[in-house]
């Protein structure tokens, strides 16, 4: 197995800072350069908003309409982003070394979601920047459902003490429909947004409707980012005087 460390034990450790090795810095940029390059061919893809990337950690949440929005996500930044996998994946050494390369780390399932929590905390005490996407798996429509939005990701920005970026991806059904397994080529808009600023702290705890407007807000800013970049990969038409309509609160 994989000698990646395992986030989010429940031995309370904090794993050491996962550095990569000269080796594993080079893969990940041949990779990127990879991954990249075929998604900017076949998805013609174009990002808007890099200059909201923050510099320190933060949490990514985008919209989830296909399986292909990962890897879109991924390369939307040659900064590395961190995601969850599960650590039966680990099982297989060479796929645990090209996820862990990648930005992948484990996840113990014992505790469900816990240790998925206390895991993405690991990360972003390393200052490591992390993907969650808000909708938990992959949703359909063309607008958000708040009934499906998680707490996790504001849950963890507020305790973390780190903002949330909310990333709008338009044209991903069309690259990759529901059913289908090979993608097809489309035009994909990723918009990023400004940075949500969770609240601070009270008493050292983080109060539970403390969480609840933030994803409120998460819910508002990242449906009037979706639209947006669906009326720009054209996947709806935008309204008249070109200015991108408000998804219904």
């Amino acid at each position: 197995m994989s000698q990646a460390p395992t986030y989010g034990s429940q031995e309370g450790e904090t794993p050491e800072r996962s550095r990569q090795t000269l080796l594993g810095r080079v893969l990940y940029r041949c990779f990127w350069v990879l991954v990249f390059s075929l998604i900017k061919v076949l998805f013609r893809l174009r990002v808007e908003g890099r200059e909201n990337l923050p510099d320190g950690p933060f949490i990514l949440s985008a919209v989830h309409r296909s399986f292909v929005d990962t890897p879109i996500v991924g390369v939307i930044t040659g900064k590395r982003l961190r995601f969850m996998g599960k650590e039966s994946l680990w099982g297989s050494k060479p796929l645990g070394a090209f996820l862990t390369v990648m930005g992948g780390f484990p996840v113990e399932r014992g505790t469900a979601d816990r240790t998925a929590l206390r895991a993405a905390e690991d990360v972003l005490a390393l200052g490591e920047p992390l993907v969650m996407f808000p909708e938990g798996t992959r949703q359909e429509g063309p607008r958000l459902d708040r009934a499906l939005m998680h707490d996790g990701p504001a849950f963890v920005a507020a305790r973390a003490g780190v903002p949330i970026v909310p990333v709008g991806l338009g044209g991903t059904p069309s690259a990759l429909p529901l059913g289908a397994k090979i993608p097809r080529p489309a035009k994909v808009v990723a918009v990023i947004g400004a940075p949500i600023e969770p609240s601070a702290k009270v008493d050292g705890r983080v109060p539970r409707r403390a969480v609840r407007e933030l994803t409120d807000e998460l819910y508002e800013r990242l449906g009037a980012l979706y639209v947006e970049a669906r009326v720009k990969a054209g996947d709806e038409p935008g309204p008249a005087g070109g200015v991108s309509p408000t998804p219904p609160g």
